[in-house]
């Protein structure tokens, strides 16, 4: 499509140049308006290009009046294109191709007498560019959706225990908020006190609701289903998971794909190439509508539009099912990958030590065991501590006297039921506590002891995802058989994980470096790696991959930027849907690049030789807008694509 309809103002950086389709979501108030002016002189020069055909009809034997009309029709509208056309000039591009070309058209339509062609051709194109900003895309809305999710009223509860409605725009991390069904999560937080089932399918993709409890991270733009809670803001504004995801699918719109950039290459040897067959044309013929016809076909719009108008599809369907891509480039990598690379800590575990079993040695009932653990758990920070914290919720905890925390061995207080100790082993032997033996267990222990008497044992573990098997297993269907678990536990806990999930080869106690070189090690053995993690520590490998992935839901801030995809739910069977949007998309870039290089090639061959009859430019004109929106329509066909998870029962 022209850029005659975008480019009103001359100053304008050329990234904005073609395409709104490229920046449908990001359109600033002059470009609406730029758009709505132009809009509004092709109206008026479509209405004086009636009058004066019509006056030419009508009084044939007065056309004076006609000519006039008509010249008034054709300056209306050259503004703009003239505009747009000088512009490419002084920042060549490949869209500036189109605007060279009809401007060129249009002073060859002047120079030749021909003020019918000169009014017409500019009005189909802007009116073709309207028809293509209201094209099946539809990125600009589901970018307006984002940002309207971002703003919401929240409910601030303020140090005297008041609640005041705020907008949630002047919320800061270390607030309370209270959401209560049917509220927006108004920023991403921690649940510091209730529970509830939060739909998160705007931000994760995922259809079933999520459920939360104290301590569980909540994404702003997350709707309360029931019932009641407190929450308390983490990150706000662009650091929250959903500004990242507008950021993201900003910088995504604004990248090139490589079929682009290689069109781009050739774009002044393509012009200088059409100049010469319309000049042959010409010279054959002395038709003057044959060589404008020529010039008009030429517009390499459709396959222009081709590669950004299935990338901005395929990142808007993957943003839908909660996953972020930084670049287009994704459409290439994505579809080629060879083998996985994969981190253990939260990325095939939670990350996060819960209770795996409890052994209890007497007779006292296991609810207040984890009710005094967890109480004891809440006095310190160690991690260990933070997970027995979360045993039982904050109000059932027993209040403690005389609190003493022992580094490295555990916590003892003072209690209503006596003197309670939680820790190792070894904090039983210093208060000379009799021990039953330890049970072999891959993972951190607890014991707890009343007053001198050993009551239980607590085994913690990091629990591994329930999906993440079956996210292996579909990896594998899709071509991704190697697989290499990277991990910096031990290697007895790797292989275990690794024997559980599928995964056959294990690198156990990696450092950063080590999984650098891992990746690296792959790429030399001529394999394509997905590496997939979420810490620090996977920060150098997640750059080192064919492609990235980072967990988005427990992600670092520095692991999301070494990554190319963000996974916003952290759900493993979303690389599976990574890579079938990949190779879909790739099929739909081929298709368009065929209809815009065949249909381009079709109407030159067709105007060079004189079939497009007297009205010749035209014709050329209304067929190379029916080829725009013929590959903006293929490329909305992935917009209906979609992929719902299975629900595990787990």
């Amino acid at each position: 499509m022209s850029a005659t309809a975008h480019h009103s103002h001359g100053g304008h950086s050329h990234s904005h140049h073609h395409g709104n389709v490229l920046n449908a979501g990001l359109l600033t108030a002059n470009e609406k308006q730029s758009a709505a002016v132009q809009l509004t002189l092709a109206m008026i020069a479509f209405c004086l290009l009636v009058l004066g055909t019509g006056w030419r009809w009508l009084f044939p034997d007065e056309t004076g009046v006609s000519q006039l009309l008509l010249a008034a029709a054709s300056l209306i509208v050259a503004i703009p294109v003239l505009r747009s056309g000088w512009h490419s000039l002084r920042h060549p591009s490949l869209h500036g191709i189109t605007d060279q070309l009809i401007a060129l058209a249009m002073l060859a339509a002047w120079a030749t007498g021909d003020l019918l062609t000169a009014a017409l051709l500019p009005i189909i194109m802007i009116f073709g560019h309207v028809l293509e900003e209201r094209s099946v895309i539809g990125s600009k809305e589901a970018m307006e959706a984002l940002a309207r999710l971002t703003r919401s009223q929240a409910r601030l509860i303020t140090p005297d225990g008041k609640i005041v409605e705020v907008d949630n725009v002047t919320l800061r991390p270390g607030d309370l908020v209270e959401v209560r069904a049917g509220d927006r999560v108004p920023a991403d937080g921690r649940v510091s006190e209730g529970q509830a089932s939060l739909d998160t399918s705007s931000i994760t993709g995922e259809s079933v609701p999520a459920e939360v409890v104290l301590g569980t991270d909540v994404f702003g733009g997350a709707i309360n289903l029931d019932g009641l809670l407190r929450i308390e803001v983490t990150k706000t504004g662009e650091e929250s998971t959903l500004g990242k995801v507008i950021a993201l699918m900003q910088r995504a719109e604004n990248s090139k794909p490589p079929i682009t950039r290689l069109l781009e290459r050739y774009a002044q040897q393509y012009l200088a190439l059409v100049l010469t067959i319309a000049a042959i044309a010409w010279f054959v013929t002395y038709d003057d509508q044959i060589m404008l016809a020529v010039l008009v076909a030429s517009c390499p719009c459709a396959l222009v539009l081709s590669a950004p108008a299935t990338a901005i599809a395929g990142i808007a369907v993957a943003a839908r099912h909660g996953i972020l891509i930084r670049s287009s480039a994704f459409l290439e990598e994505l579809a080629d990958l060879t083998s996985l690379v994969i981190d253990k800590t939260g990325t095939l575990t939670f990350g996060r030590l819960r209770l795996q079993e409890m052994q209890t040695t007497g007779q006292i009932d296991q609810e207040v065991i984890l009710a005094l653990a967890a109480s004891l758990g809440g006095a310190s920070s160690h991690p260990v501590s933070r997970a027995l914290a979360l045993l039982v919720a904050r109000d059932a905890y027993y209040p403690l006297t005389n609190i003493r925390e022992l580094q490295g061995l555990g916590v003892v207080a003072g209690t209503e039921r006596g003197e309670v100790a939680v820790g190792r082993p070894e904090l039983f032997e210093r208060f000379s506590v009799i021990v039953p033996h330890a049970p072999q267990h891959d993972g951190p222990i607890a014991g707890v002891s009343i007053d001198g008497e050993f009551v239980a044992w607590l085994l913690l573990s990091d629990t591994t995802k329930p999906e993440a098997a079956a996210a292996m297993a579909e990896l594998r269907e899709l071509g991704l058989n190697r697989q290499l678990l990277l991990t910096g536990d031990r290697q007895s806990v790797g292989r275990a994980l690794a024997h559980e999930i599928g995964i056959e080869e294990v690198a156990a106690q990696a450092l950063p470096e080590d999984k650098l070189k891992r990746v690296l090690s792959e790429t030399r053995s001529g394999f394509r790696p997905l590496v997939v993690g979420d810490g620090i520590n996977d920060s150098l490998a997640l750059k080192a991959g064919a492609v990235g992935v980072a967990m988005g839901a427990g992600g670092t801030d520095i692991a999301l930027a070494s990554s190319d995809i963000i996974l916003v739910g952290s759900d493993l069977r979303r690389l599976g849907t990574c890579i079938r949007i990949s190779r879909r998309c790739r099929r739909t870039l081929k298709t368009n690049v065929f209809i815009g290089l065949g249909w381009t090639v079709g109407i030159v061959t067709l105007a060079g030789f004189g079939f497009l009859g007297v009205a010749g430019a035209v014709v050329a004109a209304i067929l190379h807008n029916i080829s725009t929106l013929l590959v903006l329509a293929n490329a909305g066909r992935l917009m209906r694509y979609d992929e719902p998870l299975a629900v595990h029962d787990t």
